[in-house]
């Protein structure tokens, strides 16, 4: 059944039988794994998970068409959730021990892996194997005092070690999108940074990154009353940009942050 994919959800359906195999390959599925997918669209990399034949397969789907096609596809071979997953409550979401697989849409690709790194805090999972436009994908890898280090770096590599898989050409979709997508595989820390909420850190990387041109001793005094404390505390440099922090120093900024609200 031919499907006509819907634009407003950034749908693009991956099609290449060699990239779904990848995927599931590089995943290393087996018998006693749990798996779930977000955005199975019509059930291509569902099917490649089957037949690894895990111990259970969970889809989450927004788009209740694609639903009822999965259903009728699958029927009870997997669990299928037909609902928003950005919209789901913790308590609808069992992701421990689980491994985590998704072609994304590219129009909410950040906020599905925010919203996982958010959750990791609560739930272990073992890993995660997730499609994002190639851009994207180089946002999140990047090391700092290079051009595409930002706020998205810092966040993603909190709780995770990230591996490029490979980048996938638009012609391995359908509709074949304009751009080039890349497969990142995280695998979760062994030791992350005590740091109490993750919200603060996305304030702390927002403030500074909002004044990017800047040298950071003006967003270390907008969020510190003592900031030249925290600068001879942390050994920073008020002359450096953003991009010149690594992660761990922003970690460290956050905790003191948290230090001064929390008291």
């Amino acid at each position: 059944m031919q499907v006509k994919p819907k634009k407003s959800l950034g749908q693009n359906f991956l099609k290449d039988e060699n990239i779904l195999k990848l995927i599931v390959d590089k995943a290393n599925i087996n018998k006693n794994d749990n798996v779930i997918e977000i955005g199975p669209g019509t059930g291509n990399l569902t099917k490649e998970i089957l037949f690894k034949m895990p111990c259970s397969v969970t889809v989450i789907e927004k788009d209740k068409n694609l639903s009822n096609i999965l259903k009728l596809n699958f029927k009870n071979k997997i669990k299928l959730i037909n609902k928003d997953f950005l919209l789901m409550e913790e308590k609808d979401i069992k992701l421990t021990d689980n491994i985590i697989l998704g072609n994304l849409p590219y129009n909410v690709s950040t906020e599905i892996l925010i919203k996982l790194i958010k959750l990791y805090t609560n739930f272990k999972y073992k890993k995660l194997l997730l499609m994002f436009q190639k851009e994207v994908a180089d946002r999140i890898t990047a090391d700092f005092d290079t051009r595409n280090y930002g706020r998205l770096s810092i966040i993603s590599q909190f709780a995770m070690d990230i591996y490029r898989v490979k980048d996938v050409s638009p012609n391995c979709f359908y509709p074949k999108p304009k751009v080039s997508s890349t497969l990142l595989l995280f695998i979760p820390k062994k030791k992350v940074f005590n740091i109490n909420e993750l919200k603060n850190l996305e304030f702390i990387t927002r403030t500074f990154f909002s004044l990017r041109r800047k040298m950071i001793k003006k967003p270390l005094k907008q969020i510190f009353k003592n900031f030249s404390d925290i600068i001879l505390k942390l050994k920073l440099n008020p002359n450096d940009r953003p991009q010149n922090l690594n992660p761990l120093t922003y970690y460290k900024i956050c905790k003191e942050y948290e230090k001064s609200i929390y008291k």
